[in-house]
């Protein structure tokens, strides 16, 4: 029999229904697995067990009553990274800069959440204030890789990733400012949506740059990230994320960006070899591929770095005047970075930004959706990260932060048995486009249903 939580959150729901499970017997199947896997996996950092029963007896009662037509993830468990707001917890940012931090009022994602009926299971790791790689100088540990534990899990969604993939909760949100919810979910064999800017409320979240933040869900599985986006995203004219799922390819337009990375140093021979192979198989599902050439990414990650870095800095000004003791020395190197550029560095940056945003919506006008890889590499080892000194991550994720499209990550296969994952990204609001053809491709092939062994 499948165990309780590694079922698809339509299974579970279902089951739900029916009565063949309750609420608390799935969160306490929850709570029993974070009790075996998370002292390894080190994702939670904040569980209170018996406020979860309470939710879950609560959700009972409603399915009881028949309390669910409209709430189709009642009773369902979901985690948050530790940088959103929930009222009554501590919200840390991952940060000794945060301590004693209570939230008094709920991020307005969270509050979604709470009216949807989900199970808030609890909070999960963040590198710190979202900023940095993993470090030993935070409150807690940094999350580890469920595939191989000595490899990093990336950030800064760390522990969302890890609590994912390790089989702990089928959902969990994480935010993407420049490639934090999509990087970890590619480096731990996940899927990792980034919505359209601001479909998942930024309010009560924790800034780091407040044009390039998003929130987004890192999950099991594509329809798991859809049901969870549609569940607690603000309205929009736009088609629901389920709408499409199951439909097939046929037709569609499809953009491959493979000048993004074959040419790169860094690029690991077998990513490219999985991406090729990725895209053969949309093109086996009928969908029609063209390789189409993007612009220019390096002049992507200059802008978005500017930008990045001067709306950070905005954002520390105090906490870096009054308490820098308190910062991790990791996160205090990459914020005073900010004070070398001027007002002139940041208004050129916008400048750019809205041009390549111009650039991205002309070359998404002649296609359906584009395909590129998320990460150039599979996840590195800790080993690499000594001292605390800064590692380069080769990713393919800012530019859709800079122009604010959606975009999905899904696995494609592994190297050196760590997973590695193919991006697809969508027109402005076009969620269900892109996990439409995430589905598709989910459903043709065995990636997603490959779990690390505990």
């Amino acid at each position: 029999m499948t165990h309780p939580c590694d079922l698809s959150i339509a299974e579970v729901g279902l089951a739900l229904r029916r009565g063949a499970l309750s609420a608390v017997e799935l969160a306490q199947a929850h709570l029993d697995r974070i009790e075996h896997r998370n002292e390894r996996l080190h994702a939670f950092i904040d569980l209170d067990p018996d406020d979860v029963l309470q939710q879950a007896r609560a959700a009972d009662v409603r399915l009881a009553a028949g309390d669910c037509d409209d709430l189709p993830l009642l009773g369902i468990p979901v985690a948050l990274k530790d940088i959103l707001d929930v009222a009554g917890r501590t919200t840390t940012c991952g940060s000794h800069a945060q301590a004693g931090h209570n939230a008094t009022v709920d991020a307005t994602v969270v509050q979604r959440i709470y009216e949807s009926g989900v199970v808030f299971l609890g909070k999960v790791a963040t590198y710190e204030f979202a900023l940095t790689g993993p470090a030993f100088d935070q409150p807690n540990p940094p999350p580890r890789n469920p595939w191989n534990t000595g490899h990093i899990t990336g950030g800064s969604s760390s522990g969302s990733a890890a609590a994912v993939a390790g089989g702990l909760v089928r959902c969990a949100l994480g935010t993407d400012t420049g490639g934090s919810v999509r990087s970890p979910a590619a480096y731990c064999g996940i899927v990792g949506l980034k919505p359209t800017y601001e479909r998942l409320s930024r309010q009560g979240v924790f800034p780091l740059s407040d044009s390039l933040d998003h929130v987004g869900p890192l999950a099991a599985c594509v329809a798991d990230a859809a049901y969870c986006f549609d569940a607690f995203s603000e309205p929009a004219d736009a088609p629901p994320a389920a709408q499409w799922l199951g439909q097939g390819l046929a037709g569609l337009r499809l953009g491959y960006g493979r000048d993004w990375f074959a040419a790169d140093a860094a690029v690991d021979p077998q990513a490219i070899v999985a991406i090729d192979a990725a895209v053969s198989q949309l093109s086996l599902l009928e969908a029609r591929v063209e390789t189409v050439e993007l612009p220019d990414y390096d002049l992507f990650e200059a802008v978005g770095t500017i930008i990045l870095q001067a709306e950070a800095l905005a954002v520390h000004q105090t906490g870096l005047s009054t308490r820098p003791e308190h910062y991790g020395r990791a996160a205090l190197r990459n914020l005073i970075t900010g004070a070398a550029l001027t007002p002139e560095h940041l208004s050129a940056a916008r400048a750019m930004q809205q041009r390549l945003s111009a650039d991205m919506d002309a070359i998404l006008n002649r296609v359906d959706a584009l395909i590129t890889l998320t990460t150039l590499t599979p996840a590195p080892a800790f080993a690499a990260f000594t001292e605390g000194k800064p590692v380069w991550t080769p990713m393919r994720t800012f530019p859709f932060n800079l122009t604010g499209h959606p975009a999905l990550t899904i696995p494609i296969g592994f190297s050196s048995g760590l997973p590695l994952g193919m991006q697809i990204i969508g027109k402005r609001n076009d969620e269900a486009r892109i996990c439409q053809i995430g589905h598709a491709f989910e459903q043709s092939t065995d990636h997603s249903v490959q779990k690390p062994v505990f």
